[in-house]
């Protein structure tokens, strides 16, 4: 069901994002984004004169190379459009997320090394929605090795070690509901497997 009928409006700025995961013939994985703003005005910029309707604003890329682990191996950011002529002197440092594992403490971690000054914040902000799409990304392969992990902790009559990765993250994987419950049976007998 989409959203209900809008007020009478005009449309001020728009923001594109567009990521995409990718895997590599060497068994990484590269996770995409490129992020546009625009105005539907023409508006006066102190560092590059008049930016017109439809013209970026901002113009960011950046990507993150991981390997299975979730584990950022490189990463590289580019600004194409800016508002000031300062701001691509942020792009470098986005090369300083390489070591970091997507999980828990990522945000953290972020703002440790690209945070406040030594960032862009736009490039920041797509870091979360990167993150989501890396999950996407992997999630067959990380899929495939916890059934098969879970398949053999089960024939040795033992619960799996861990719990499903998913587990308690959204009201399908809750860990009472019907979709959990389906996808993970062992739960029932194992309700508190370990971490």
């Amino acid at each position: 069901m989409p959203l209900s009928p809008p007020a009478p409006r005009e449309m001020l700025h728009r923001r594109a994002i567009d990521i995409r995961g990718w895997r590599r013939e060497d068994g990484l994985f590269d996770i995409e984004a490129y992020l546009e703003d625009t105005k539907a005005y023409p508006f006066e910029n102190e560092d590059r004169g008049t930016i017109h309707p439809g013209e970026p604003l901002h113009g960011l890329f950046l990507r993150l190379t991981v390997n299975e682990e979730m584990e950022i191996v490189a990463a590289e950011a580019a600004s194409d459009f800016t508002p000031y002529g300062i701001c691509p002197g942020a792009a470098p440092n986005f090369a300083r997320l390489a070591g970091l594992r997507i999980g828990p403490g990522f945000n953290r971690a972020v703002a440790e090394r690209v945070g406040g000054t030594l960032g862009c914040t736009h490039l920041r902000e797509l870091l979360g929605q990167m993150a989501t799409v890396a999950f996407q990304t992997l999630y067959p392969v990380r899929a495939a090795r916890e059934r098969e992990e879970t398949a053999r902790a089960l024939a040795s009559g033992h619960a799996p070690r861990r719990k499903p990765a998913m587990l308690g993250s959204c009201v399908a994987y809750a860990p009472d509901s019907p979709v959990a419950r389906a996808r993970w049976p062992w739960l029932k007998e194992q309700p508190q497997a370990a971490e």
